[in-house]
Order: C-alpha cells, then sequence, then structure tokens
C-alpha cells in the first residue's frame, strides 16, 4: 500500500506540474491571438503553428500514457494510471488558467478541449466530470489492488468502459461536425488538401453541447465501474472476509 501512494503522489505531482506546462502554453498563444480574451469563433493560425500545435497534443498523450506505463506493475494498473494522470493534467489546467487569466468566467463557459482527429468543443464541466469519472477508475483499481486482489475486468466491464469513453468523446465532436455537415462550402483540412490547416473554424461558433450523449458515456463508464466495485466485494464475502 505505502508503494501505491507513493506511487501516486509522484504521478499527481506529475501531472500538476504537466498541467501547469498546458496552461502556460495556452496563455502565450491568447496572449498572442486573443489579447481581447478569448472567444469563438477561433482566430485562424499559420499552418505552421497549427501543426506544431497539434502535434504538441499528440506529445502531450505519449508523456501521459509513458508516465502510466513507468509507474504501473500491471496492464491494468498502467491503463488506470494513465487515465489518473490525463484527469488530474485535465483538471489542474483549467484551475491554473483560473489563476493566470480568471478564465473561464464559469463552469458552462465553451472551451476548444483538443484537435484530434476534429476539434472537440464542450463547456469546462464536462470534461471535469469525465476526469472524475477516470479519477474514480483509477481509486477502485488501486483500493482493490491493496487489499490483495489482481483485478481483471470481464469483457462485460470492458465493454462498458470502451462504449462510455466512445461515446463521451464523439459528444465533444458532435457540434462541430454537424458544423462542417451543414456547411456545404467548407472544407475540412488534410494532409493532402490544399485549404489551410482547420482554416473552417474561423466560422465555427459551437451552438449546442450534445448532453445526452454525454450522459449516456458517462453512465456507461459508471457502471463499469460499480460492477467492478461489486464483483470483487462479492468475491470477498463468498470467501469469508469481512467487507470494507
Amino acid at each position: 500500500m505505502k508503494t501505491l501512494i507513493k506511487t501516486l503522489t509522484w504521478l499527481t505531482a506529475f501531472s500538476i506540474a504537466m498541467g501547469y506546462l498546458e496552461t502556460s502554453v495556452v496563455v502565450y498563444l491568447r496572449k498572442l491571438y486573443y489579447p481581447e480574451g478569448f472567444n469563438f469563433p477561433l482566430v485562424p493560425v499559420p499552418d505552421d503553428i497549427a501543426i506544431t500545435e497539434f502535434f504538441r497534443e499528440a506529445a502531450t498523450i505519449i508523456m501521459l500514457i509513458a508516465a502510466g506505463v513507468l509507474s504501473g506493475k500491471n496492464p491494468l494498473q498502467r491503463f488506470a494510471f494513465f487515465l489518473y494522470s490525463f484527469a488530474i493534467w485535465d483538471i489542474f489546467y483549467y484551475v491554473f488558467l483560473k489563476v493566470l487569466l480568471d478564465w473561464p468566467a464559469s463552469l458552462f463557459t465553451w472551451d476548444i478541449l483538443f484537435l484530434i482527429p476534429f476539434p472537440w468543443v464542450g463547456p469546462v464541466i464536462a470534461p471535469c466530470m469525465l476526469s472524475l469519472s477516470m479519477i474514480a477508475f483509477t481509486s477502485v483499481v488501486v483500493r482493490l489492488e491493496s487489499l490483495g486482489y489482481t483485478v481483471k475486468l470481464s469483457f462485460i466491464e470492458w465493454l462498458l468502459l470502451i462504449a462510455g469513453s466512445i461515446t463521451a468523446i464523439i459528444s465533444f465532436m458532435w457540434d462541430y461536425l454537424v458544423f462542417v455537415s451543414a456547411s456545404n462550402d467548407t472544407k475540412v483540412w488534410t494532409p493532402a488538401g490544399n485549404n489551410r490547416m482547420f482554416d473552417e473554424v474561423r466560422t465555427y461558433v459551437p451552438e449546442h453541447f450534445n448532453w445526452w450523449l454525454f450522459s449516456i458515456g458517462q453512465v456507461l463508464i459508471l457502471l463499469s465501474i460499480i460492477f467492478i466495485f461489486k464483483r470483487y466485494k462479492t468475491q470477498k464475502k463468498q470467501h469469508g472476509q469481512q467487507t470494507y
């Protein structure tokens, strides 16, 4: 248990530091491109800056995956630690944005969340809720392993977790994809295309976040977590051990 606590402590410190690093980059970008304050539609940036930002985000995910792989002792633990790192990083990214820029104005302020493979947008509260689910998943795995279990997810638990994650991700891209599909003269950037990278965002203003789709994703993820916890709790009772 002490080893797990030590690992989580350093993983938390690393993720918070990464959150500050992410925030600092966004502070610079907003000073350059949004001197009057960030808002939609997004300001088109030169292709070299857009490509740099695209791969910076990819590098961030690789770093978080690496942190999870280096910290975990088995595949599930590595996956859980990656999710934990991602969640802490994401939450503190917004904490530091509030401290440094006094933004967002509220938890329902729209933000551009990600660019891969399409722009993700949504109110700030949505990624924070998803991050809390990631922390809950990691907490259950760590708790069970601290009690001596070798935690393995069943097929249905994996199915719920993956389906919920994909559904939540689609909810972030939904409004943007609806906008693109409704704009006959809008061409989405591709590596082989001639249009500028993400040029279509210059006219895109988010309108409706798909809360139904997001909620379904959240429920599926939480069901997976509940099933894992209940299954091992039932095993403990069947072996005549004291419940916790």
